[in-house]
């Protein structure tokens, strides 16, 4: 049995939210690289990102912005959802190792298509890194044949 929730666009109200958090680990950050395919040095290779105006590695900016998307796949609104849109700021380096706290809230409903608008953050020690807006489509019934 099946034990996921899924929610619909009408279970969705403007001001609910959902965060998801993870480390970006060394780990992570050179899957990441091998998953993208961007080795750029400064996300893999210490000794040229110390070089550089960050003094160190820092995650990639897309790694970062993938937070959003587990907090919306997964936590709010979850399971089912499609992205249809997103748009990105990004604010500041995120250092390999930082725990990064995406935050979504729905923020416009848009009935006639089945698609709501959320305000995306992603934080390090509370300062945000990354900002934006993410428009999703609700998960629709399947039609009985």
């Amino acid at each position: 049995m099946n034990d996921i929730k899924i929610r619909t666009f009408d279970d969705i109200a403007e001001g609910m939210s959902g965060e998801f958090a993870k480390v970006l680990s060394d780990s992570n950050v050179r899957t990441f690289a091998d998953v993208s395919g961007d080795h750029n040095p400064i996300h893999i290779d210490e000794a040229y990102a110390k070089t550089t105006i960050f003094g160190g590695r820092i995650a990639h900016g897309m790694h970062t912005a993938s937070m959003i998307s587990a907090a919306l796949g997964s936590v709010f609104p979850g399971p089912g959802w499609v992205y249809i849109e997103q748009n990105l700021k990004f604010k500041a380096p995120v250092p390999v190792g930082s725990e990064v706290t995406a935050l979504v809230v729905a923020t416009k409903l848009m009935p006639d298509k089945g698609f709501v608008e959320f305000a995306t953050t992603c934080r390090v020690n509370g300062k945000i890194v990354l900002d934006g807006t993410a428009i999703l489509m609700a998960p629709r019934a399947k039609k009985a044949l």
